[in-house]
């Protein structure tokens, strides 16, 4: 009898807490959705540049469903080294000179298999030179993913902590009685993120020290730049999980909100190739912060490019930093007691 008026007491607890129900049956709905057409999107065709190359060696290419197109050598350097381009090809003297783009090697195999199955349905009798613009021969797909994790695992952490402890300032009092005082509310947001801004600053160096000495990630750009984007990423964490903290009652509210915004960032933030998704899908995309960490970290680790390269993600990761900062002083208005 005991077991049973303790489960009518859960089911009563859980009747009266529609937000759980809610995500336990609309949240996997909406990621296996969001899933679905992710997955579902049109297969991937390498686009290849090519430079004085025979007609039957490119149709033979566009046989293989690739995209090729005649460039001017000028041309297709820019190209290839703004990663618009997967390979370009030269033909000099009756031999492919390849140079691969390389940041990614299911890409660069997936491109070395179908010329050289041009070659041989052309019946050209020639090995191809092969060179890498970025990565190289035996790269591997942690290389590749490694800045994408880096930028996923600060975001998650920064945001469940930040998103609990605030929380708890709340549910214990301290925020009420600091709000009886004549400190502003911008006072208190900017003094909790700076308290945690110095804990996610130290975050940010271990976490890029251990991921580039210690496991040995790809790492061919400044690492101050790694230390910049990785503790942008970090602030933009901590100021989202504060003021979405403001409409959770507990902790368990709290880790709800992972499923509805950590999870989704991460099929936009590079792991899946966005170019084969829907317009409609790509468009979502660029309102995920992660989507701009893990951009400016793989341009900086695996191409090793500079802030002219990354001046736009710096600048989104930034206003929205601020964009949540003005949330969170706005959010504290319902707390302030009159």
């Amino acid at each position: 009898m005991k077991v049973i008026a303790l489960t009518i007491r859960i089911l009563r607890q859980l009747r009266n807490d529609k937000r759980t129900i809610a995500l336990m049956i609309l949240a996997p709905i909406f990621i296996l959705t969001l899933m679905s057409y992710i997955f579902n999107g049109k297969q991937y065709h390498p686009k290849i540049g090519v430079i004085n190359a025979p007609q039957e060696f490119i149709n033979r290419l566009e046989d293989e469903d690739v995209v090729v197109d005649r460039y001017s050598e000028s041309e297709a350097d820019i190209l290839i080294s703004e990663s618009k381009l997967d390979a370009v090809i030269d033909y000099k003297g009756g031999i492919p000179y390849i140079t691969l783009e390389g940041s990614d090697p299911g890409k660069s195999k997936a491109v070395i298999a179908m010329v050289q199955n041009s070659i041989q349905g052309a019946n050209l009798g020639i090995k191809p030179d092969i060179t890498y613009l970025y990565g190289y021969k035996d790269m591997s797909s942690f290389d590749n993913f490694g800045p994408i994790l880096i930028g996923f695992f600060v975001f998650f952490f920064v945001f469940l902590i930040s998103g609990v402890s605030f929380l708890r300032e709340r549910t214990q009092g301290t925020l009420e009685r600091l709000l009886a005082t004549p400190v502003r509310r911008w006072e208190i947001v900017l003094g909790y993120i700076l308290g945690f801004g110095i804990f996610t600053i130290i975050q940010a160096v271990l976490i890029a020290w251990f991921s580039v000495h210690i496991i040995h990630m790809m790492m061919v750009g400044s690492f101050i730049l790694v230390l910049i984007i990785t503790f942008l990423t970090a602030m933009v964490a901590l100021t989202m999980g504060t003021a979405l903290s403001a409409f959770a009652e507990n902790e368990l509210q709290m880790i709800q909100f992972i499923p509805l915004i950590v999870v989704p960032q991460v099929f936009f933030s590079g792991i899946f190739d966005m170019s084969t998704m829907a317009p409609w899908l790509q468009a979502i995309g660029r309102f995920m912060p992660l989507y701009y960490s893990a951009d400016a970290l793989k341009q900086i680790m695996i191409r090793g490019k500079g802030l002219n390269s990354i001046w736009i993600d710096i600048f989104v990761l930034v206003g929205i930093c601020i964009a949540f900062i003005i949330l969170n002083i706005l959010a504290l208005r319902k707390y302030r007691r009159i």
